[in-house]
């Protein structure tokens, strides 16, 4: 028989409703305006000074316009390239030192540890990995300046490494006692077992390189290799959107009006492969977040 609810119980889960229900709008209502505003007629989006609900002269023409935009076809290439470079490089080191971490019998592995988690809370700070990258390492103006530095994070490896010292130690010296190496330990044994825990990581890498644009403008200036965001931050902040309405000023004089519409839908177009992405991998991601929460 159930319980019946108390009025204060009822008072505090009907404001917890309301708390969330108020989150999710908050959270989705910027991006229903840009989705909207994008589809609508690009006179009547310039026209609007508040948030727009609903679609109005429904027409593709912005998205033809970012389309034919050579920039955006660059950028979308080289971020392509910059987000499976960097998680296939970073899972790989990844992988390997958070076998090596986890091992019982490495020589000073907690202090390994220490110094990798000392990272996370103190850094030498954004001249000297500058001067690291430019000088030392001489990749000013090269790709590796975005894939390198982005592939390994010491908050990933403590992730896998948690995952890996929860696998019974029984399996690992069954699989040796059969004649197993580490290389078979780490891809036949361990690595199906933590699988919750690779997607959430990838995810990770996938999401952080897609979304990074700050390493790009410091280190990059050949127009060719910027990535995605760093195109659209130029078409957004600077409001660079003349090369997406040449074609359109040649046949009518409203090409201003169109470079609102043209920010709205290059946001759509930077922001869809995510959100087509993240569903494969969201059921492994939800029970990986969870990995290091109970202790134990």
């Amino acid at each position: 028989m159930l319980k019946k609810k108390t009025k204060p119980r009822i008072v505090f889960e009907s404001f917890n409703y309301a708390f969330f229900i108020l989150m999710i709008g908050a959270c989705i209502l910027p991006i229903w305006h840009v989705v909207c505003a994008s589809f609508s007629d690009a006179a009547w989006v310039m026209g609007q000074a508040g948030i727009i609900y609903y679609i109005k002269g429904f027409n593709v023409e912005g998205y033809k316009l970012v389309f034919e935009n050579a920039k955006i076809w660059s950028g979308y290439l080289n971020t392509i390239v910059y987000v499976i470079a960097t998680t296939s490089i970073g899972m790989l080191i990844t992988l390997m030192m958070a076998y090596m971490v986890s091992r019982k019998n490495l020589l000073w592995a907690n202090t390994i540890m220490l110094l990798v988690s000392f990272t996370m809370l103190f850094n030498g700070g954004l001249i000297s990995s500058y001067i690291i990258n430019t000088k030392v390492l001489n990749l000013y103006d090269s790709r590796w300046a975005i894939i390198l530095p982005g592939c390994i994070n010491a908050f990933y490896l403590i992730l896998i490494r948690t995952a890996m010292t929860s696998i019974p130690r029984e399996l690992e010296e069954s699989a040796k006692l059969d004649g197993a190496g580490h290389m078979t330990v780490l891809f036949r044994i361990i690595l199906p077992l933590i699988k919750a825990t690779l997607a959430t990581v990838i995810l990770y890498y996938v999401i952080m390189q897609w979304n990074s644009w700050f390493p790009a403008s410091i280190y990059i200036r050949s127009i060719n290799k910027f990535p995605l965001q760093l195109v659209l931050k130029e078409i957004l902040i600077t409001g660079d959107t003349s090369t997406s309405v040449n074609s359109l000023s040649a046949t009518t004089g409203d090409a201003a009006m169109y470079k609102q519409l043209i920010k709205y839908c290059t946001i759509v177009v930077s922001t869809v492969p995510i959100f087509i992405f993240y569903p494969f991998i969201q059921k492994y991601f939800e029970s990986g977040v969870m990995i290091g929460a109970v202790k134990g």
